[in-house]
């Protein structure tokens, strides 16, 4: 108890060293948290496309519904297909204008015949999207051709990136939260320089001294850590009705709490170990 006493006094008489190393180890428990959330929202975008093969073939304005009827049927018979639906012009305009109920400019401008006809086509499997693909891309009746496996390579080639990007953030805002950490300890423990040799010729043990330091940076860690969390978990929230309707369709939120709570144990973990290494590694040259 003694201990937790003369950390909370420690911080208390260097409130400002204390704001910077909270500050720091928050920003980067920020960046934890909003790449934690952006990456798995990507991979499970990624796993709802490949668990749906599906092709979409837009047909030319030119296209009569018989030619259409054909390619339909001679799709249907490649025993691949798992079913067909037919969009047409005024199908399309029906879902433009339910998409953008809220923008009554767009309506104005959109009409039925500006819009393509089209196919959306699901597969058993999602190797025949290919097939099915290519297919339909030789018709000179449709006009472009979207298929999940474009998307899926989208998807994870931007998973793949963000990933990157996330970690080398993460690695270098986690060095710089050491070194600040390193860097204040060593300035206190200067600081109380004449504290700590009376300390020990009194017989206070090497790690009775040390846990105070130790401590303290875990305190650094865990409170920068709760609010890095907390600030991308509540900016998760505040957006879930917008990226919602975004993703209609894609069942990923809202977010179960469980799995911020996840986050939340790990990260807290880091800044233990981050906080802790950090106050240690300070202390050792000075107690040997």
């Amino acid at each position: 108890m003694k201990f937790y006493r003369t950390t909370w006094h420690n911080i208390r008489r260097s409130p400002y060293q204390a704001f910077a190393a909270v500050l720091i180890m928050m920003l980067t428990f920020l960046t934890v948290s909003f790449f934690t959330f952006l990456i798995t929202g990507s991979s499970k975008i990624i796993n709802f496309f490949e668990s749906k093969p599906q092709v979409t073939a837009f047909f030319h304005n030119e296209a009569k519904q018989k030619e259409m009827d054909t390619l339909q049927d001679e799709i249907r018979n490649s025993g691949k297909v798992a079913s067909i639906r037919f969009v047409s012009k005024k199908d399309a305009l029906k879902i433009y204008k339910e998409q953008n109920k809220d923008d009554p400019l767009l309506l104005d401008l959109v009409t039925a015949d500006i819009l393509p006809a089209s196919i959306e086509i699901s597969t058993y499997k999602i190797q025949d999207l290919g097939t099915v693909s290519e297919t339909l891309k030789k018709s000179p009746l449709v006009q472009e051709v979207i298929y999940q496996k474009d998307i899926v390579a989208t998807l994870t080639s931007w998973t793949n990136a963000l990933r990157r990007i996330g970690l080398g953030l993460i690695i270098v805002l986690s060095l710089v939260s050491f070194f600040i950490v390193l860097t204040i300890t060593g300035i206190k423990i200067s600081q109380k320089k004449e504290d700590i040799e009376i300390m020990k010729l009194i017989g206070a043990t090497n790690w009775y001294i040390r846990w105070p330091f130790i401590f303290e940076g875990m305190f650094y860690g865990m409170i920068g850590a709760v609010l890095g969390w907390g600030i991308a978990s509540g900016a998760l929230v505040y957006a879930t009705p917008f990226l919602s309707s975004f993703l209609r369709g894609v069942p990923i939120l809202p977010v179960p709490f469980i799995f911020y709570a996840e986050v939340l144990l790990i990260e807290l973990i880091m800044a233990i170990i981050i906080g802790a290494l950090a106050s240690y590694l300070a202390v050792l040259r000075y107690l040997k």
